[in-house]
């Protein structure tokens, strides 16, 4: 009986090659030397600080990927958790946790999450001093942060030096294929996340075997019984060990679980550094753009509006969801949608359509009822009056029902896309920036920007990261 190939061969070559990824992006000594000087010197200083402002810290202490150093030697953030009493209130967390954070950074600069907070620098780290609340149930949070010291606690318990190699390893996989990051731009998997799933399948090649195969909507449990609740069309579920009922995959798109389940079957079938490479954001400029369109023999519309003084994990999701309800309209009024595309820079935001045609015929075929309905003699008066612009008709159709072809006044994508604007579902913020002079026009009238090639890209260059060349 003939034997099956072996995959030692292939085994071994990936072994080698993951060996020498391990090593080019492990934190060098020194780094982890002056960081974990920065992070003793960071929790002894607040305490000190806190008292010499009269404010009630509970505690200070460095989480995340700096503290239990599963960062990757080019990418390290130090994250600093300021936590005050419960029976603060939230205006006297902010007031008191920024005031404690502007002593502990240099060059402070107030950021905005779910609440302020500060970034700075300390010992040439880049620091994010957040205020939280100290709180005995991580179920029962007060605000976003106040489970990290749980997440810290758990998985500190269970990550050993292996480990924490194979941590990051995943962590550079992921970053290459472009799903690392559970911010609303990123919709992909998060630090902890990605720290859990190696956890939970014990090590990078054992998660990608795992996840080659998951057919989802994907539940992987770290509680026994326990059913986070999340809403439907979630591709995957992981509960967090620490709050049964919170999904940490929750940020996780369709997309981009699709994205990660092709890379590891395509990794583990053949083993390359393209899926550790790392690459710069892809930019399309206008003029080849233009040359792509006519190859293509399609039509791109676009439309410029100004950016709301909103972070990112706000704008995001309504720049999507504005792509879908402009989708959306584009084929309701008979264009067909080929795919879209946004992008967000400091002052202002794009929108990119493509369909297969800017434009509609003269002729639109409208159907009446039925012959025998008594609406039929409205139909027939409203069409044969003078006024009416009707190219043919009215007549009966083949299905029994009355008919008439009419002349269409509005033609083109952008004259029905921009008259459908006020009514569109694009995001409460995007509508307030919305303005009589903001109308849609062709991609040869759009302003050369660097949101505009960014979002041309997206539109326009779609491929896998990894076969990219």
């Amino acid at each position: 009986m003939a034997r099956a190939p072996s995959d030692a061969p292939l085994e071994s070559e990936a072994g080698e090659l993951e060996a020498r990824i391990r090593r080019e992006i492990a934190p060098r000594p020194e780094t982890l030397r002056r960081l974990a000087a920065v992070r003793e010197e960071l929790v002894a200083r607040a305490q000190s600080e806190a008292k010499q402002l009269g404010v009630p810290l509970r505690r200070a202490l460095v989480a995340g990927s700096a503290a239990r150093e599963t960062f990757l030697e080019d990418r390290v953030d130090v994250d600093l958790f300021l936590l005050f009493p419960p029976d603060h209130t939230r205006e006297a967390l902010e007031r008191d946790g920024l005031a404690l954070a502007g002593r502990l950074v240099e060059s402070p600069e107030v950021r905005y999450a779910e609440h302020p907070y500060l970034r700075g620098k300390s010992g040439g780290f880049t620091v994010d001093a957040v205020p939280g609340f100290e709180v005995s149930d991580p179920s029962r949070p007060l605000s976003a942060v106040d489970r990290t010291p749980f997440h810290q606690a758990y998985l500190l318990a269970r990550e050993t030096p292996e480990l924490v190699d194979e941590i990051r390893l995943t962590k550079r996989f992921l970053r290459s294929i472009g799903v690392y990051g559970s911010e609303a731009k990123t919709q992909g998997l998060s630090g902890y996340l990605v720290e859990l799933l190696v956890l939970k399948f014990g090590g990078f090649r054992p998660l990608l075997r795992t996840v080659r195969e998951w057919r989802p909507p994907v539940r992987v449990h770290f509680t026994a019984g326990s059913e986070p609740r999340v809403p439907q069309g979630i591709p995957l579920i992981v509960d967090d060990p620490v709050d049964p009922n919170r999904n940490v995959a929750s940020a996780l798109s369709v997309r981009n679980l699709a994205l990660f389940q092709l890379a590891a079957q395509e990794y583990l079938a053949r083993p390359s550094e393209a899926f550790f490479a790392l690459r710069p954001a892809r930019s399309l400029p206008l003029d080849r753009a233009l040359a792509s369109l006519k190859q293509r023999g399609t039509h791109v519309s676009g439309i410029a509006l100004p950016r709301p003084r909103l972070v990112d994990d706000i704008v995001y999701p309504q720049l999507y969801k504005a792509e879908r309800a402009i989708a959306d309209e584009s084929e309701r009024l008979g264009f067909r949608p080929l795919g879209t595309a946004s992008a967000a820079e400091e002052e202002s935001l794009v929108l990119l359509l493509e369909v297969e045609h800017g434009e509609l015929p003269s002729v639109r075929a409208q159907r009446g009822p039925p012959v025998g309905l008594d609406r039929v003699g409205s139909f027939l008066e409203k069409w044969e009056a003078p006024a009416a612009p009707v190219l043919q008709g009215p007549y009966v159709r083949p299905d029994g029902s009355v008919g008439v072809e009419t002349r269409r006044t509005l033609r083109g994508v952008e004259e029905l896309l921009t008259d459908a604007l006020p009514r569109l579902p694009l995001g409460k913020d995007l509508v307030r920036e919305l303005r009589p002079e903001h109308r849609f026009l062709p991609l040869g009238s759009l302003a050369a920007t660097p949101e505009l090639s960014l979002a041309l890209a997206e539109l326009l260059e779609k491929r896998l990261p990894w076969r990219a060349g």
